[in-house]
């Protein structure tokens, strides 16, 4: 009888980049109820006037705020050009969280390239709110692409435009 021994080697993948590696993170503490916080997310016509950094404008903002729900907010520059960004809604909890994500686009179809995922929380602190907007890349070089675009400007000037318009309604 002649038995022989077959080893089987197990190699471990390599480690996943962590969450930390993939996240862009703004906070901000809003002289405003998160109601109005919100409602300034998901109306539609409150979103134009504060979503893009200036002199972007947001001339289209289509928001089916409910999970599964889809989005399409069209940016455009000063020259013209339009940039649409579609997305969906993975979790929406009413003043308190919005999930969305462009890894698809209308009805769970998959986007051609997903880049981000981002969790927005607003918290009560006293009639105030703090936000956070939490934007959470597919890869490192996605957030390195995404820093070098401008992210803490561009998203630090319309949390400012935000806080602006927050005084008006």
């Amino acid at each position: 009888m002649n038995s022989q021994n077959s080893a089987t080697q197990t190699v471990a993948a390599p480690a996943a980049p962590s969450v930390a590696e993939r996240e862009l993170t703004l906070m901000r503490i809003f002289n405003a109820p998160r109601e109005k916080v919100y409602r300034a997310w998901t109306d539609p016509e409150l979103l134009k006037k504060w979503f893009a950094p200036k002199p972007f404008t947001t001339p289209v903002a289509q928001l089916d705020v409910r999970a599964g729900g889809s989005n399409l907010i069209v940016m455009r520059d000063a020259q013209g050009n339009e940039y649409p960004n579609r997305g969906v809604y993975l979790e929406v909890v009413p003043n308190q969280k919005l999930v969305f994500t462009d890894a698809y686009t209308k009805a769970w179809e998959p986007s051609a390239k997903p880049f981000m995922t981002v969790v927005l929380t607003f918290e009560d602190i006293v009639g105030k709110t703090k936000y956070t907007a939490r934007v959470r890349h597919f890869t490192v070089e996605d957030r390195e692409t995404h820093e070098k675009m401008g992210f803490h400007s561009g998203w630090g000037q319309c949390a400012d435009q935000l806080q602006e318009l927050l005084k008006t309604f």
